[in-house]
């Protein structure tokens, strides 16, 4: 019997996971509030329907990805229960501490729940674990993101910018104000240079929880200066349908045979593909191997055999690009 991924939220990011799966010849369902939105993506796609999530069969759909505009946590939860492995798209610090509290539910189930599978974090982890083979200790950790995916990842991007930066520093948690901090960031081109700022994003709770040695581990997100001034306001303009180029940028610090030394990757494409890449890589090694992954699993963690995830990434598309600077 052939088994089944369903898709939970065909926005952006849904669309893009349920592309990349059929073109894999993967069976797919998709199920969206907006029955429009779904028939349309269904029939484009040539998936299948869902018309109520009760109607989900463990046997012939034992992977769903949720890439819903809302909280995940609760719909995580229910489909954990229901004895589905799960793939989260979220990017929302709140959000990402409650996935993370379901570790307990997920194994006692014996499923697993992917936490951040998406652009950043995610792709973010993988090559961060990539990097990791080319040092010999990492002391800090830091990522950066440009660009959004679909409008609700621009709504949630302009409210990191306003929130608390969460950062992991010398042995304790810190939070700064997001939209502090300026860094002249160099992504791959054609995005090339970008001020980056501290904000409200997942990558430091979700890194620190499996590099949990590492003395400092921050995140920020690229902004200009109106980004900025207007973060605490409501939106002036509503999102385009799909952001542009985005860029995900990584950059480890550490030492390698006793000297000091940075290493830095990245990737630059429409964040909707590199996020559609990630969480289809990561259904079909679910629904695939099964890998025994039990409990919450996040990109990176060292007990994944992330450079087959990050190759399996590449694979669908995203070109990864590694810093190579004049070393003295």
């Amino acid at each position: 019997m052939s088994q089944s991924v369903a898709i939970v939220g065909v926005g952006v990011v849904g669309s893009r996971v349920a592309r990349q799966l059929t073109a894999s010849g993967i069976s797919v369902l998709v199920h969206d509030v907006r029955r429009d939105m779904q028939t349309m993506v269904a029939k484009t796609l040539r998936a299948q329907e869902l018309v109520e999530i009760a109607d989900l069969r463990v046997e012939t759909t034992p992977v769903v990805v949720i890439a819903t505009r809302s909280s995940q946590a609760a719909m995580a939860k229910l489909l954990l229960e229901l004895g589905h492995h799960v793939i989260s798209t979220s990017d929302d610090v709140h959000d990402t501490h409650e996935l993370l509290a379901l570790d307990e539910v997920a194994r006692m189930m014996g499923r697993a729940l992917v936490i951040g599978a998406t652009a950043s974090p995610g792709l973010s982890g993988l090559l961060v674990a990539e990097l990791a083979t080319r040092v010999d200790a990492i002391d800090e950790i830091h990522v950066a993101f440009h660009g959004t995916g679909g409008p609700e990842c621009a709504r949630q991007h302009h409210r990191a910018l306003a929130g608390d930066a969460v950062g992991w520093h010398d042995g304790e948690w810190i939070n700064r104000p997001s939209g502090s901090g300026r860094e002249l960031l160099w992504f791959p081109e054609p995005i090339g240079g970008k001020d980056c700022y501290r904000a409200e994003l997942p990558d430091p709770v979700l890194l620190h929880g499996v590099y949990p040695d590492v003395a400092r581990i921050s995140a920020r997100l690229s902004a200009n200066r109106r980004d900025r001034l207007t973060a605490r306001l409501p939106m002036l303009a509503p999102p385009h349908a799909e952001g542009g180029i985005g860029g995900v940028r990584v950059e480890i610090r550490g030492s390698r045979n006793g000297e000091r030394c940075t290493e830095v990757a990245g990737a630059a494409e429409r964040t909707g593909i590199i996020a559609g890449a990630v969480a289809a890589t990561m259904s079909q090694e679910l629904l695939n191997k099964n890998c025994g992954l039990v409990g919450s699993v996040v990109l990176g963690d060292p007990a994944l055999d992330n450079r087959s995830l990050l190759d399996a990434v590449i694979g669908r598309g995203v070109t990864v690009y590694e810093y190579f600077g004049s070393r003295s």
